[in-house]
Formats: structure tokens, sequence, C-alpha cells
């Protein structure tokens, strides 16, 4: 009975503050104070619950994981420059108010971390995970996680066992995990295969005396290079969200804040716009341009779980005082319900700050530039995925001049080393629509899979007087209805294109036979 009442008062709330347009995590938080004021307690059960939360979570991290990602400017120098200021700042603060340095380090470093579930989710909701400044964010969270891990390590205060370098042999292990991968071809055998190897990553490490976290991300990082890695992730990304509903529960169930600790976590809320000019001002720096660094600073503009993570570790072991938990719980939970609306209207705030923004663009050469000629070209196609690469093939056929404009910087590498004629282009950059060239343009094909950014590249071509033809793809009705409102000249359900083209080939098919 008490685990319905979890599951149902954490679905009640998050189903509440979802239709505000917050992250359901909120509401799992509040769900917990709620139970905590009627009398629940933390027991066992969801204790163990939320430690294989955190397991799988560092095991998604692990598959993610790639050395080269990490190494560019834009993470080592924004990410790594910022979590050295962050914890500066943090430890001098906690450390002038009487506390040990130790505790101010970890807690300094722990503030320094940006929330990856509303970050992932957000970027992914808006279609942005795979653009240029979307990867940013995402190498930039996972050098955040690698840094958590040590920290975790620190914090749990535990000496390991002699034979911990041990798990420095499991990259040996490295072919037979990946064939155990390759083989397992049914979904959920993979998914089962996953988690048993998060938790068997979790146990190894914690028989050798280091955090099972610890364990559950090397894991994940011996699968990394897996062909099946991605799709594995995705797979345990809903299994994850559903157990981390039992790590946030326990930190509400640990008990409400009072007074004076409300405005301590007041206090820590305030910090967070210094945070912001930190990471605008070092993406400004690496070279660039305002609104990558300003979309990419709303979405690292949060406080973590995994601060929830570690404030647990550092009080367990004596390096904070009990009441920070609730602290930070309180903190984080505040900043993710201001950041989630914020990066929910990210471009539509930045259209207004964008004036006074733009003047601290440094004139450097970059990736994020905007293209500043098209060449002889004399049709677009937007959004270089599936649908987008078949129709600038169908134009090549044709033998007509056609340019291909991506988001996606590792879309634009592969397609360039095919000899394809493509630029980056966001289609969600205001910018983009006021300086790109369309006086020769013939046509512009909009193939993006997201449809606020379909909608908006047609009402951007609209607005700049194109004459010329326009045509995108829907997948509903609604969708449709909308895109020829704003201007399309013609619309293209896909799927519903698919089956006509079947029973037409089926019938070319049958009366050949005949």
């Amino acid at each position: 009975m008490t685990e319905l009442i979890w599951l149902a008062s954490a679905f009640l709330t998050g189903l509440l503050v979802s239709r505000l347009y917050l992250p359901p995590l909120v509401g799992y938080l509040c769900a917990g104070y709620a139970l905590n004021t009627l009398g629940f307690q933390v027991d066992d059960t969801l204790k163990h619950i939320a430690d294989i939360s955190i397991e799988l979570m560092l095991f998604t991290v692990g598959l993610k994981l790639k050395l080269g990602s990490l190494l560019q400017k834009e993470v080592l120098g924004v990410g790594g420059l910022h979590l050295f200021i962050v914890t500066l700042v943090s430890m001098a603060v906690f450390f002038s108010l009487g506390g040990h340095i130790s505790g101010g380090f970890v807690l300094g470093v722990s503030l320094a971390f940006s929330s990856t579930v509303l970050a992932v989710k957000v970027l992914e909701d808006n279609g942005e995970l795979s653009t240029l400044y979307g990867r940013d964010v995402l190498s930039i969270l996972i050098l955040q996680d690698i840094v958590a891990i040590g920290l975790l390590a620190f914090a749990n205060n535990t000496q390991p066992k002699p034979w911990a370098l041990a798990l420095l042999l499991l990259p040996l292990l490295r072919p037979i995990a990946h064939r155990l991968l390759s083989i397992s071809r049914d979904r959920e055998l993979k998914l089962l295969l996953g988690v048993s190897f998060a938790l068997a990553g979790g146990e190894l490490s914690d028989s050798v005396g280091i955090a099972k976290d610890i364990g559950a991300l090397l894991m994940g990082v011996m699968l990394s290079g897996h062909a099946n890695a991605k799709a594995l992730g995705e797979k345990l990304w809903g299994l994850k969200e559903t157990f981390l509903v039992a790590f946030f529960l326990q930190i509400g169930l640990s008990g409400l804040p009072s007074y004076e600790e409300s405005l301590l976590a007041l206090a820590l809320l305030s910090l967070l716009p210094l945070q912001a000019i930190v990471f605008f001002a070092l993406f400004i720096v690496v070279g660039l341009r305002a609104r990558t660094a300003f979309v990419s600073t709303l979405a690292l503009t949060t406080y973590s779980e995994f601060a929830l993570i570690t404030s647990d570790s550092v009080v367990n072991s004596g390096l904070l005082p009990p009441v920070w938990q609730a602290i930070i719980g309180l903190a984080v939970a505040l900043s993710l319900a201001i950041a989630a609306p914020l990066n929910h209207f990210s471009h539509q705030i930045f259209s207004y700050v964008e004036p006074w923004l733009t003047r601290f663009e440094r004139n450097l050469s970059h990736p994020d530039r905007l293209p500043t000629t098209i060449g002889a070209a004399e049709w677009l196609v937007i959004g270089m995925g599936r649908t987008g690469v078949a129709a600038y093939k169908a134009f090549n056929k044709l033998d007509t001049l056609v340019l291909g404009l991506d988001a996606d910087p590792v879309v634009l590498q592969r397609l360039l080393a095919d000899g394809r004629r493509v630029v980056y282009g966001d289609a969600e950059d205001a910018e983009l629509w006021e300086t790109l060239p369309l006086a020769k343009i013939k046509g512009v094909l909009v193939t993006l899979p997201d449809f606020q950014a379909r909608a908006f590249a047609i009402a951007q071509l609209k607005h700049r007087g194109f004459h010329g033809s326009i045509g995108t793809i829907s997948f509903d009705n609604t969708e449709q209805a909308e895109l020829y409102s704003l201007g399309a000249h013609f619309v293209i359900q896909p799927f519903a294109e698919a089956g006509k083209q079947l029973v037409e080939q089926m019938f070319v098919v049958v009366d050949a036979s005949s």
C-alpha cells in the first residue's frame, strides 16, 4: 500500500507541475515534502530503488562518454573554468561562515553542476540535442558528471581495498561485453543486459571499497564504442527516469526545510544569475555567437540533481551538517522550476535581448558562424536528415544547383566528406534568416523533424518577403493546416504518401505478372 501511495502522489504532483511547463521531478520533490508532513518516512525499499536509479544514470553517462568531445575548447574552456571559478567562490563564502574547508570544497563543486535531466529533456523536446550547441552542452554535462564521480569518491571518505586497481582491467573485457550486446538482438534482451551491466559494475566496485556509482560508470564506458550503445542508452532512459522518482521522493521525505534553511536555499538561488554570467562570458571568449552562448547558458543555469547525491554523501561522511540536505534539495527544486519555462521559451527571450547581447560577440572564426554566401545555389534544403538528403539527391539527379543547411556538425562533416554542398545553419536562429541571401533562390524545402522549427522557418521566409516556392512535411492534419496558413505552398505527409506509393507499386507488380 505504501508503494502505491508513493507512485500515486508522485504521478499527481508530476502531472500538475508538467501542466505549468515545469519538469515532473519538481513535482516528485513536492510529493516527498507532502508525504513527509503526513508522517511518511524513507524506508529501505525506497532507498534501495533510489540507489539503483543513480547506478543506471551513471551507466547511461558512461555510454555517451567520448574523450574527443571532452577535449574541445568549448568544453574544457567553458566547463572546466566554470567549475574552477564557482568552486573557489563557494569555498571562500563557506569558509568565511565558519565551515570546514573540505565541506566547502564539496559544496562548491556540487553547486557548479548543472542538471543533466533538465538540460537533456529541454534540448530533446526542442529537437536541439544534435545541434552544435546541444552537443557542447551535453559534453559539458558529461565533464561535470565525471568530476561528480570523483567528488563522490572523495565525499564517501572510504579507503579502497588494495585490489581496487583491478577495476582498471575492465577494458580487457570490452570484446566480451561488445559481443554480448551484439548477439542480444531483441529489445528486451538489450535492456536486461544494460541493467545487468550497471548493477554488476556497482557490486564490483562496492566489493573493493569504491562507490557503486563509479563501477556503473566504468561499465558504461566499456560499452561506449559499440554501434548499439546509443540505442541501449535510449532504451534505458525511460527506465532510469522511472527509478529516479524514488530518488527525488527520498529527498523530499527526508524533511521540510525550516524557515532559516529556506532563506539559505533562496540565497543559493540568488547566485544562479552570477553563474549564468560566467557561463555566457566564457562561451563568448571561446568564440561562440551571442545566440549560441545564450541558449547554451540557459540550458546549463540550474543546480543539478548530482548536488543532491553529493550532499547526501557529504552529510553521511560528516563533512557537512545534516541541514544542508534540505537546503540543497529546496535550492535544486526551485532552480529547476525557474529554469524549465525559461528554456522552453529561450529563442523568444533571446529575440528581446539580442541587440544588447550581440555587442559582446568576438570576430572569430567558429562553426556556428552564419553563412555569408550560398554560391550559385537555386534551391535550399533546410534539415539534412533522411528526408532532406533524399530531396537533395533528387535535386542532383535533375542537374540543379542545390544547397543543404543543417545545425548538426556531425551530419555536416559526414555530408561534406560525401561531396555534398552543405553549410551550417540553425533554422530557429532569426539572424540566419536576416542574413541568408535569398534573391536567387527559386524554392526552399523545410524537412526538419520538429514542428516548431518548421513553422518558424516558414514564417521567417514569408517575413523576408520570399517569393519562391516553400515545401515542407507534416505528420498530422493539424500541423498541415497551420503550415499552410503560415505560407507553405505544399505540405507532404510522409507516412500517408508512403501508404499510397505502396498500393500503387503493388498494382504495378500485379499488372506486370498477370
